[in-house]
């Protein structure tokens, strides 16, 4: 049974796309069977794969128009359900319940893969709520900035709403700082003031600041595929294996 991860944060720019694509290809090099999915209608998850104009998205799923495994395509590091811009018609679907509909369309394919992470957009409406409602746990980027540490305290209560409303099996697995430079030391007091205040959730892990991030997306390929020497790369591999150190899951192959 694979474990579902929303990678969500309500906050524009704090590394969502660029977490899910390359912690995604983290966890295929590390062995394990991946499905991402791009419930985000500015499709940057899909873009930054190379993945123009797909056939087939999430928004058919959603729509009751195919069965979900039409909506995926396979790849190397792992497989994927691109979004649409169609997708931001969800937000406007005034249908009873239409936040079940993604966990209840992963149901038929959960078994198929040991994760399958959700590229969610920056709100908190109908298809994050989705993606929430689906998951088993939530990852939340945290950019290197104060406005975006002010803001973590509306969106975990957002998570504890869903969690009683909605998906009981909901729980915050943890919060990465994203974007992070060391010799600043705003970024220092931002990591250790969020510490303090949310202990054991943050990951020991932090995501550095790298051009190589930025540029991988640019013409459609994961860190490990532009640059698997870089930062970047070490960085979200070293997630990777704290992610499955936390839910207790042996890596099967060495990286």
């Amino acid at each position: 049974m694979g474990v579902v991860i929303s990678v969500a944060n309500h906050k524009g720019g704090v590394g969502k796309t660029t977490t899910t694509v390359n912690l995604g290809a983290a966890l295929g090099r590390l062995g394990m069977k991946v499905l991402l999915v791009d419930a985000d209608p500015q499709a940057n998850a899909t873009r930054a794969l190379g993945l123009k104009k797909p056939e087939k998205s999430l928004y058919q799923v959603l729509a009751f128009q195919d069965d979900i495994r039409t909506a995926i395509h396979g790849g190397d590091a792992f497989d994927l359900i691109p979004s649409s811009v169609h997708l931001a018609g969800f937000e406007k679907n005034n249908d009873v319940g239409k936040e079940f509909i993604l966990q209840e369309a992963f149901a038929d394919i959960k078994d198929h893969y040991d994760f399958i992470l959700i590229d969610c957009p920056p709100s908190l409406g109908a298809l994050t709520i989705s993606a929430l409602t689906a998951s088993d746990y939530a990852v939340i980027p945290l950019q290197s900035e104060f406005l975006a540490l002010q803001g973590m305290t509306d969106f975990i209560k957002i998570l504890r709403t869903v969690k009683t409303r909605m998906n009981k099996e909901l729980d915050l697995l943890g919060i990465v700082v994203t974007q992070f430079d060391h010799r600043k030391v705003l970024h220092r007091d931002i990591y250790e003031h969020a510490l303090q205040t949310y202990g054991d959730a943050m990951f020991g892990t932090m995501i550095r600041g790298n051009v190589a991030l930025a540029e991988s997306q640019s013409v459609g390929q994961h860190i490990f595929e532009y640059d698997h020497t870089c930062n970047g790369a070490t960085d979200y591999l070293d997630l990777a294996n704290e992610i499955l150190k936390r839910l207790n899951i042996s890596v099967p192959v060495s990286s």
